[in-house]
């Protein structure tokens, strides 16, 4: 089973601007190759298909996350040209894997991109593991899923992880629990 490695993908869209999407890729355990698996309604599935790309990042900037995961990114973070190929790497992110799309698989619900890595960077340490970090990231998932699950169920399951973010989490990790529940909460809402 391959390991699947939650990130941050940035690609090109049609006028050449940079667009931010979480993806978690199946990624190999030397990362010189990984499968995305977007929906085919993505922005990202669109700006691969026009330019094969992009650039995955290992961030352990959960707010980053937990905005880009429901769409809501106040200022987009800076970025830096890629080395190798058209596109941008996230300055502050830990990692950085640049690669070209070999491969398109439209065939199931969610297509499958075979991705070459052409140039890794690194750019800083990873902050370690941290359980508020986790949790934020879970939350962020289970946010993009309203259209599967019950609101009060990840309502639920929002409540045993701020827990965990109150307890071990810093300012950042707050503010991504906060915005995902308000996000949350607001679908509830407007759900008829």
């Amino acid at each position: 089973m391959p390991l699947v490695l939650e990130g941050l993908v940035t690609t090109l869209d049609a006028a050449g601007s940079m667009h931010l999407a979480p993806m978690g890729p199946h990624v190999a355990p030397d990362f010189r190759h990984f499968q995305l698996r977007p929906f085919p309604s993505s922005q990202t599935y669109r700006n691969l298909q026009a330019h094969p790309e992009g650039v995955l990042h290992v961030t352990d900037d959960a707010l980053l996350l937990a905005q880009a995961a429901i769409g809501r990114i106040p200022i987009m973070p800076r970025a830096i040209p890629a080395q190798s190929i058209r596109g941008y790497v996230l300055a502050d992110a830990c990692r950085a894997l640049e690669f070209r799309a070999s491969a398109f698989d439209a065939s199931e619900q969610r297509v499958r991109i075979d991705c070459e890595v052409v140039h890794l960077h690194t750019l800083r340490d990873f902050f370690g593991f941290n359980r508020a970090k986790h949790a934020v990231v879970e939350a962020a998932i289970l946010a993009t899923r309203l259209h599967l699950l019950q609101s009060d169920e990840i309502l639920t399951e929002f409540a045993r992880l701020a827990v965990l973010v109150e307890k071990t989490g810093e300012e950042r990790e707050r503010e991504a629990m906060a915005l995902l529940m308000d996000y949350v909460k607001s679908a509830k809402e407007a759900r008829p």
